[in-house]
Protein backbone atom coordinates (compact mmCIF):
# COMPACT_ATOMS: atom_id res chain seq x y z
CA UNK A 1 0.00 0.00 0.00
CA UNK A 2 2.89 2.42 0.63
CA UNK A 3 4.24 2.00 -2.89
CA UNK A 4 0.90 2.47 -4.64
CA UNK A 5 -0.31 5.49 -2.66
CA UNK A 6 -3.78 6.06 -1.28
CA UNK A 7 -6.65 5.52 -3.70
CA UNK A 8 -10.19 6.52 -2.82
CA UNK A 9 -13.17 4.41 -3.85
CA UNK A 10 -15.52 5.90 -6.46
CA UNK A 11 -18.36 6.20 -3.89
CA UNK A 12 -16.16 8.49 -1.79
CA UNK A 13 -15.42 10.79 -4.73
CA UNK A 14 -19.11 10.92 -5.73
CA UNK A 15 -20.37 11.89 -2.27
CA UNK A 16 -22.15 15.18 -1.64
CA UNK A 17 -19.68 16.55 0.89
CA UNK A 18 -16.73 15.86 -1.41
CA UNK A 19 -18.48 17.73 -4.25
CA UNK A 20 -19.15 20.62 -1.84
CA UNK A 21 -15.50 20.67 -0.78
CA UNK A 22 -14.41 20.62 -4.43
CA UNK A 23 -16.72 23.54 -5.27
CA UNK A 24 -15.40 25.53 -2.30
CA UNK A 25 -11.79 24.97 -3.36
CA UNK A 26 -12.62 25.99 -6.95
CA UNK A 27 -14.33 29.23 -5.88
CA UNK A 28 -11.53 29.99 -3.43
CA UNK A 29 -8.95 29.51 -6.19
CA UNK A 30 -10.83 31.84 -8.54
CA UNK A 31 -11.07 34.51 -5.85
CA UNK A 32 -7.32 34.37 -5.23
CA UNK A 33 -6.59 34.54 -8.97
CA UNK A 34 -8.76 37.66 -9.33
CA UNK A 35 -7.17 39.27 -6.26
CA UNK A 36 -3.68 38.51 -7.54
CA UNK A 37 -4.43 40.02 -10.95
CA UNK A 38 -5.97 43.09 -9.32
CA UNK A 39 -2.87 43.50 -7.19
CA UNK A 40 -0.46 43.58 -10.16
CA UNK A 41 -2.71 45.72 -12.38
CA UNK A 42 -2.38 49.53 -12.30
CA UNK A 43 -4.93 51.25 -10.06
CA UNK A 44 -8.29 51.96 -11.67
CA UNK A 45 -10.72 54.56 -10.35
CA UNK A 46 -13.99 54.54 -12.34
CA UNK A 47 -15.34 57.61 -10.52
CA UNK A 48 -12.40 59.61 -11.90
CA UNK A 49 -13.23 58.45 -15.43
CA UNK A 50 -16.75 59.85 -15.03
CA UNK A 51 -15.40 63.11 -13.55
CA UNK A 52 -12.90 63.59 -16.39
CA UNK A 53 -15.58 62.98 -19.00
CA UNK A 54 -17.54 65.89 -17.57
CA UNK A 55 -14.54 68.07 -16.69
CA UNK A 56 -11.68 67.81 -19.19
CA UNK A 57 -8.13 68.49 -17.97
CA UNK A 58 -7.93 72.14 -18.97
CA UNK A 59 -7.03 75.03 -16.74
CA UNK A 60 -9.12 78.17 -16.78
CA UNK A 61 -6.00 80.33 -16.67
CA UNK A 62 -2.37 79.97 -17.62
CA UNK A 63 -0.35 78.94 -14.56
CA UNK A 64 3.05 79.16 -16.22
CA UNK A 65 5.91 80.91 -14.46
CA UNK A 66 6.76 82.59 -17.78
CA UNK A 67 4.75 85.74 -18.57
CA UNK A 68 2.55 85.52 -21.67
CA UNK A 69 3.93 87.02 -24.88
CA UNK A 70 7.59 86.82 -23.81
CA UNK A 71 9.57 84.26 -25.82
CA UNK A 72 11.45 81.64 -23.87
CA UNK A 73 15.23 81.88 -23.84
CA UNK A 74 16.69 79.57 -26.47
CA UNK A 75 13.37 79.15 -28.25
CA UNK A 76 13.88 81.86 -30.90
CA UNK A 77 15.39 81.61 -34.39
CA UNK A 78 18.75 82.93 -33.14
CA UNK A 79 19.09 80.20 -30.50
CA UNK A 80 22.37 78.32 -30.48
Amino acid sequence: MLLSGILFPSEFLASTWYATLTAFVAVNTLIYVVLSLAKIAPPQHPWQWIYHLRHPKRRREDRSIHPPGVPLRGAGPDAH
